[in-house]
């Protein structure tokens, strides 16, 4: 992880607090490309996930915008009160499960703070290439409203004035080789889903509304996670009953019952393994499997991914054979 530290905070709007990170020695930030994210661990040692919203261009400052969640676990909280100006927080990535793909054209739906991975996209492509749907609860409400209102394209839908997105106008009628994006709250993930038969890159910030649920469409380009691990067991007949797991590096083999997490007990032995959301959304605790077979709970992965077996989510992840063998 890297070190950086909160050069200047700002409000954005309501309820979203701008962060600039830079490096405490001036140095250059590692490069990266429209919807990439940064994995921050906070004072409290709480991990989150947070977008870079600002200009990839800029080598000297990465760009954050986090919404206070008063309802939420904690972190963006502590971000709205703890963090300030010379904060030092520490950092992974850049990453980048979210890329842009090449298209013809582009239509970018967006709810509340799922604006801030679609702002650099936007701002990357030329005038009159893609069509940007904003929507919030109001316009004070609604991040970087300056930045869009001078881009051909991007239109703001305040809620309060003009109600919800039209999403059936939206989707209808899109010429051939039109990319659809969609960042915001699963219920507007879940309502393009349902409006929308063609290829669909999301990104969300919170879990699906089912538990356990498939991810949907993944976005072209996702990375080669590797050859399938060894099966070495057979098949549990009952997914989500008890099994083992066997932590190859720390030379523990542990029994998980199924009324607890493959999280909980790893951390038995392994008490830092990374985690974040432990809701499979986020990606944090992904971890490579060096033999067994596992039962994939999370909406990170894609098919082709969960097929090869090769990584899992041990957050929300269990097995369907007898053993589970993990690279920790």
């Amino acid at each position: 992880m890297a070190l950086l530290r909160v050069r200047s905070t700002v409000r954005e709007a309501e309820g979203v607090l701008g962060l600039l990170l830079t490096d405490p020695e001036g140095r250059d930030l590692p490069p990266w490309e429209p919807g990439a994210h940064l994995e921050v661990e906070l004072p409290s040692g709480r991990v989150r996930h947070y977008s870079l919203c600002g200009d990839p261009a800029d080598r000297g400052a990465y760009r954050l915008g986090v919404l206070r969640e008063r309802g939420g676990r904690g972190g963006s909280e502590e971000v709205h009160t703890a963090v300030r100006p010379g904060t030092a927080l520490r950092v992974r990535g850049p990453f980048n499960r979210f890329p842009l793909v090449a298209a013809d054209r582009y239509l970018f739906l967006a709810g509340g703070i799922g604006i801030t991975p679609l702002l650099p996209m936007v701002r990357s492509l030329p005038p009159g290439g893609f069509t940007l749907l904003y929507g919030g609860r109001s316009l004070a409400s609604m991040a970087y409203r300056e930045e869009l209102a001078g881009l051909p394209g991007a239109v703001l839908v305040p809620e309060d004035r003009e109600g919800p997105l039209d999403l059936d106008a939206a989707l209808g009628g899109l010429a051939p080789g039109t990319a659809v994006y969609a960042c915001g709250p699963e219920g507007l993930l879940r309502a393009v889903a349902e409006r929308w038969g063609g290829p669909l890159h999301t990104e969300r910030f919170g879990a699906p509304s089912a538990a356990g649920a498939a991810p949907g469409p993944e976005p072209a380009g996702l990375p080669d996670r590797g050859e399938p691990a060894e099966t070495g067991e057979a098949a549990d007949p009952v997914p989500g009953g008890a099994f083992e797991v066997e932590l190859r590096r720390s030379g523990a083999v542990l029994r998980v019952p199924p009324e607890r997490s493959l999280l909980e007990v790893v951390r038995e032995v392994v008490p830092r393994v990374p985690s974040s959301c432990e809701e499979g959304w986020c990606g944090t605790c992904e971890t490579k499997v060096l033999g067994g077979v596992p039962e994939h709970r999370d909406s990170v992965l894609g098919p082709a991914e969960r097929e090869t077996g090769a990584t899992m989510m041990i957050c929300v992840g269990r097995s369907r054979s007898r053993r589970l063998t993990l690279d920790l």
